[in-house]
């Protein structure tokens, strides 16, 4: 089946989804072998798709975004387009991969949160969702590989399912717990992160997030605080910061080219936001992450599991 294809951008190599006949659906399912080689890539790279993988079996590492997991199966990783992700020294992989786009989530638009809230979780432990997960997982691959009519409606509601089952593993909440109700700032909040997973590191004003977004400046202030905590301008910053270091970790560009690429078009600059934001220069920066996945400073690189 092998649904990637590797493209080869400026920085780092860029995963996209290329589902062969007969589906010509944004969405694929398969084991590791049946995936392909790149399911369990070793080198650094990242998506354009979302990617969940439940892991039953094996042994090594994956790391997400610098944050270094044990392979201790049954095991969830949840990656979403944009980060930076390997498996190290990973042999006998065993489990699920379940591959899809934005348009895939159509249909329950929450969903997307939930997946970017799980990424900030890299690597945690099924828990009591193992076997319900594993059942569901091996439903959806019968579904994908037999095309019986309507699999497609029948994909998306699994998918759904499993998104929901996966969100309970680690959070101690009872199954009938309610969904937190959604408002305006939230939904605001929500697509402000979207963009921002999509701008990377470019460093986009708060103003052209209001834009796109169809708000006043003042009004997309005021709903991104309510719904954050935090204002616009410094999760703009988050991003940048969280762009130049999977730059800096998996990649040999020049310092001035990180700059650029992270939105910088003074190089001097960036290294002084870069220190403020990380308490390290971009070079002790590259030099640590090279040495040590374990140190707190670059482990702060994941996803915050709280964020828009």
């Amino acid at each position: 089946m092998e649904p990637f294809r590797n493209t080869r951008p400026p920085d780092l190599p860029l995963h996209r989804l290329d589902v062969p006949l007969p589906h010509l659906l944004p969405f694929a399912i398969g084991t590791f072998d049946t995936i392909g080689p790149l399911s369990r890539a070793a080198f650094p790279h990242r998506h354009t798709f979302y990617e969940i993988v439940h892991v039953t079996g094996g042994s090594g590492a994956h790391v997400l975004d610098l944050v270094r997991r044990p392979v201790e199966p049954p095991q969830l990783c949840v990656i979403t387009p944009g980060q930076v992700h390997h498996w190290d020294g990973a042999e006998g992989l065993t489990g699920h991969v379940v591959l899809f786009n934005e348009d895939f989530l159509l249909p329950h638009a929450d969903d997307a949160a939930a997946l970017r809230a799980l990424a900030g979780r890299p690597g945690h432990p099924a828990g009591d969702q193992a076997e319900p997960i594993a059942a569901l997982l091996a439903d959806m691959g019968g579904e994908y590989r037999e095309l019986r009519p309507g699999y497609q409606n029948v994909l998306r509601a699994c998918l759904h399912i499993l998104i929901a089952r996966a969100s309970r593993t680690g959070t101690g909440a009872p199954p009938d717990a309610p969904a937190p109700a959604r408002d305006r700032a939230a939904e605001l909040a929500a697509a402000f992160g979207r963009l921002l997973c999509e701008a990377g590191g470019t460093g986009r004003p708060v103003g052209w997030y209001a834009r796109e977004l169809g708000v006043s400046a003042g009004h997309f202030q005021t709903l991104v605080r309510r719904a954050t905590g935090r204002s616009p301008g410094s999760l703009i910053r988050e991003q940048q910061t969280l762009e130049a270091k999977r730059l800096l970790s998996g990649t040999n560009l020049a310092v001035r080219q990180v700059s650029n690429l992270a939105g910088f078009s003074d190089p001097a600059y960036f290294c002084r936001f870069f220190r403020r934001e990380t308490g390290m220069s971009p070079g002790e920066f590259r030099n640590r992450a090279g040495r040590n996945h374990h140190d707190p400073r670059i482990e702060s690189i994941a996803a915050h599991p709280d964020g828009p």
